[in-house]
């Protein structure tokens, strides 16, 4: 089963063996919604996630102290992919993307999608040319769009 990251643990949080996690959701609420998640690859029950100072700070089943907690730094919170929630029309998971194969207009492959950023403005798109060489590409109508299992977009683009 694919796995989706939804957070980091950034490190302990108290004594208690809350951690504080980094978030690549938009908000902890996100997080809430699931009852099971894996840290660092082992699955465990998510008791409370409530926002923090940097991000969340969330409690996770069997971890009650903070050597516990500091121990899982660097550990990934993810859940099955199959867990997220449908999407409507239109709508992606930056996950989904990765891997994708890009083509021009005319079906020629021009690389892949290996990482999509967001810096405020819209995703971006990083795609591997054959040639090894990386470009960000906006991913908007008429530069790079989904159709189907792939993305058409413009070469002009690529670096």
């Amino acid at each position: 089963m694919k796995r989706i990251a939804l957070a980091a643990v950034a490190g302990a949080h108290g004594i208690k063996g809350e951690l504080r996690l980094k978030l690549f959701t938009q908000s902890s609420d996100n997080l809430m919604r699931y009852e099971t998640v894996y840290v660092g690859g082992i699955e465990r029950k998510l008791e409370s996630v409530r926002p923090g100072p940097a991000g969340a700070v969330a409690r996770i089943e069997g971890i009650a102290d903070r050597s516990a907690a500091e121990a899982l730094r660097g550990s990934l919170v993810e859940v099955e992919r199959s867990a997220l929630p449908p999407l409507d029309p239109g709508e992606y998971y930056h996950a989904d993307l990765i891997g994708r194969a890009c083509v021009d207009r005319d079906g020629r492959e021009l690389g892949r999608v290996v990482a999509v950023e967001n810096y405020g403005a819209g995703d971006l798109l990083e795609v591997e040319s054959q040639n090894g060489k990386t470009s960000l590409i906006p991913f908007k109508p008429g530069i790079a769009e989904l159709d189907g299992e792939q993305i058409v977009l413009d070469p002009e683009f690529l670096a």
